[in-house]
């Protein structure tokens, strides 16, 4: 049978799972989703190997960054990105071959524009230093605004937690958590920013989707915030990957 799945570790509770299965059993499509947690991005190509049913996965955290140097090429978005997290595959001539994409960008695209409100959203906190970090700050760029990642490590040009105040949030009107900080089991967690400083001009987008309002958006709400979580992002962006997944059935043998 046709195989789709997910490559990260751990992995719990999967949205992109559920709309594939739920998927393929309206549309009559002969087809699986699964999972594979794998404890080390080195077991990818060995299970490749297994199962050379699997058409293209989806790759989760740890494995956006990490997964690239095994791949044959990335798209263009891949490369200005940095990151994956859908990977198409192909065979030619016995061979197999590939392909990184990033769908995420797309997703946050779509989700965070109609919450944009440019004559006060010119700059953003990105918080967490991830490959959907990457995205998060690609997309922010491409809509002009001016980004700032946020780390619990000090790097050159990179923010820690500790250095957030109310200047730096007078100054910084989008917020967005890029880290796991929060999501389920670890509801009680969220990003240690001064949230006092928060104002009703901020907009607070969280890509965690479960639980469906993080103790970082209800921080963000109660100052006045407007809030959005992850969920349509993760629904656009497997969108997208299916999207990626039959251009190559369409033109592969």
């Amino acid at each position: 049978m046709t195989t789709y799945g997910l490559v990260g570790y751990p992995i719990g509770h999967s949205f992109s799972a559920i709309y594939f299965s739920e998927k393929f059993k309206n549309e009559n499509i002969d087809a699986q989703y699964l999972m594979f947690e794998l404890k080390s991005i080195d077991e990818l190509l060995p299970l490749l190997d297994r199962n050379p049913e699997i058409k293209g996965f989806n790759v989760t955290i740890p494995y956006k960054q990490k997964v690239i140097p095994l791949l044959d090429s990335l798209d263009e978005v891949a490369k200005e990105v940095g990151a994956v997290n859908v990977v198409r595959v192909e065979w030619h001539n016995g061979k197999r071959i590939l392909t990184g994409h990033n769908s995420d960008i797309y997703g946050f695209y779509e989700s965070i524009k109609p919450f944009i409100r440019p004559e006060v959203h010119k700059k953003a906190l990105v918080l967490g230093n991830g490959g959907a970090s990457k995205a998060v700050v690609a997309m922010l760029n491409r809509f002009g605004i001016e980004t700032m990642v946020v780390s619990r490590t000090k790097k050159a040009g990179v923010m820690t937690y500790s250095e957030i105040d109310k200047k730096t949030l007078d100054e910084y009107k989008v917020i967005v958590n890029a880290s796991p900080v929060g999501m389920h089991p670890h509801i009680d967690e969220a990003p240690a920013i001064p949230y006092e400083y928060i104002t009703h001009d901020h907009l607070a987008y969280d890509l965690i989707y479960n639980p469906d309002k993080t103790l970082f958006l209800r921080k963000a709400e109660e100052q006045g915030a407007a809030v959005k979580n992850g969920l349509e992002m993760l629904h656009l962006q497997a969108i997208k990957a299916w999207e990626i997944w039959q251009e190559k059935c369409d033109t592969s043998n």
